[in-house]
């Protein structure tokens, strides 16, 4: 039985392929925005649509059910129970782009979920760490912008939520945020230009990344002066912010320190994935 009310602002892994008992109470007591599902959680097609039914009905009405897909090499729907789709960086005319955007669109839909951490509107640059690599469209800011959009359409065709990703720009870090905190010196026009191009699609990620000449302390995710100047203030996205995943090791505190400084920062919703029951609880107490 739902509550009712505010939701709680965070979107959390869970552990399994099923949704445990003690998983279920924790849900039901604090109602958050959301349940994101990795490999860990999916076997076949059945097995999916059951969990995704069982989260469904245990999360409150509006509460989104994300998959982080892009295809490529990020995708956690795999052959042989799902077709691979290619990578962003394959695609090179506005009708590839809104055909694949359609394509992973109807893949998350069938399979249950609302909403898909895509398109990446990073920048491909030669040199930087290969985190994002081919998940890049290319390195001309415009075409991004412009493919990037028309993954976006597609996937909004199909009735899915997209996350455009990961402003304000992930392209030039030299490091992978998953394993260390990036730093770079200095964003250029070609950064914001394909998220700029995009402001008014409804959903965003932060990017774990230290923006020197901005904020020369806190990576993006935690920083009141990048979020408000940058995400809010140049590029202009009004909609719904999502930090990437506050597990990552670009980040340091406990969870509930990582949730309240990334809320205080200027993230609307919390975004944490590692699945483990004592993280999501802090998380969820924290708010």
């Amino acid at each position: 039985m739902h509550r009712g009310g505010v939701l709680k602002p965070a979107i959390l892994g869970i552990s399994g392929l099923v949704l445990t008992t003690q998983e279920r109470a924790l849900l039901q007591e604090h109602q958050p925005r959301g349940v994101i599902l990795f490999a860990r959680n999916i076997n076949n097609r059945k097995q999916l649509i059951d969990l995704n039914a069982d989260l469904k009905a245990t999360l409150p009405p509006g509460a989104v059910l994300m998959v982080d897909q892009e295809g490529g090499r990020v995708a956690r729907l795999k052959p042989p129970h799902w077709p691979a789709l290619p990578p962003a960086g394959s695609l090179r005319t506005e009708e590839e782009a809104f055909a694949h955007g359609r394509a992973l669109g109807e893949m998350v839909r069938e399979a249950g979920f609302t909403c898909t951490a895509a398109p990446v509107l990073d920048i491909r640059v030669p040199g930087a760490s290969d985190v994002v690599g081919d998940r890049a469209i290319t390195g001309d800011a415009a075409t991004v912008g412009r493919l990037g959009g028309e993954i976006a359409r597609g996937i909004i065709a199909e009735d899915v939520l997209p996350v455009m990703k990961h402003l304000p720009g992930h392209g030039r870090a030299l490091v992978d945020s998953h394993i260390a905190l990036p730093r770079v010196p200095e964003l250029t026009e070609d950064d914001l230009l394909p998220f700029i191009a995009n402001k008014t699609l409804p959903w965003a990620m932060t990017a774990h990344v230290v923006y020197e000449q901005y904020d020369p302390v806190n990576p993006g995710t935690l920083s009141e002066i990048v979020i408000r100047d940058l995400v809010r203030g140049r590029i202009g996205f009004k909609g719904v912010l999502v930090s990437d995943d506050l597990a990552m090791g670009a980040l340091s505190g406990t969870p509930a320190q990582r949730t309240t400084r990334a809320l205080a920062a200027g993230c609307d919703i919390a975004l944490y994935c590692p699945g483990d029951f004592e993280g999501n609880r802090a998380v969820l107490e924290a708010l």
